[in-house]
């Protein structure tokens, strides 16, 4: 057993975590003009894995491209193995070009996409004009 550094130090062993049976799941895509991101959640919405344009090391407009969505997709597709996932239900939110490629990339990294819909935000009125300059 390692000597603790500080008197009254426990040491714990950590319990390796069990790896829980999904068979369906959610996607949510956030596809925006800067970036996209691609989270997989349980049916209870427990994220099960994530991954961004950005965090797979594209760097600026490349971030937006419908090839990085398509890498994401298969860093996330890798990430739930463990999990059996094998149906979702993809939720699309933003307006930018890596929308339909995540679509096409879950089916491409066997993920059967059954049902698809767009949840991006639409103001019903928005914010109030600015008031007319006078000059």
């Amino acid at each position: 057993m390692p000597t603790a550094r500080k008197k009254g130090k426990k040491y714990i062993k950590n319990k390796s975590k069990q790896k829980k049976n999904v068979l369906h799941g959610k996607v949510f895509i956030q596809a925006t003009y800067n970036n996209t991101l691609v989270t997989i959640t349980d049916e209870n919405g427990n994220t099960l894995a994530w991954s961004s344009a950005g965090h797979l090391g594209f760097k600026g407009p490349k971030k937006a491209t419908p090839y990085a969505a398509s890498v994401i997709v298969k860093d996330v597709a890798e990430k739930v193995k463990p999990f059996g996932l094998r149906s979702v239900d993809v939720f699309v939110r933003g307006v930018g070009s890596g929308r339909e490629s995540a679509i096409r990339s879950l089916n491409a990294n066997n993920i059967n996409v059954q049902s698809i819909k767009d949840v991006t935000p639409i103001p019903h009125n928005g914010v109030r004009p600015k008031k007319p300059r006078r000059v």
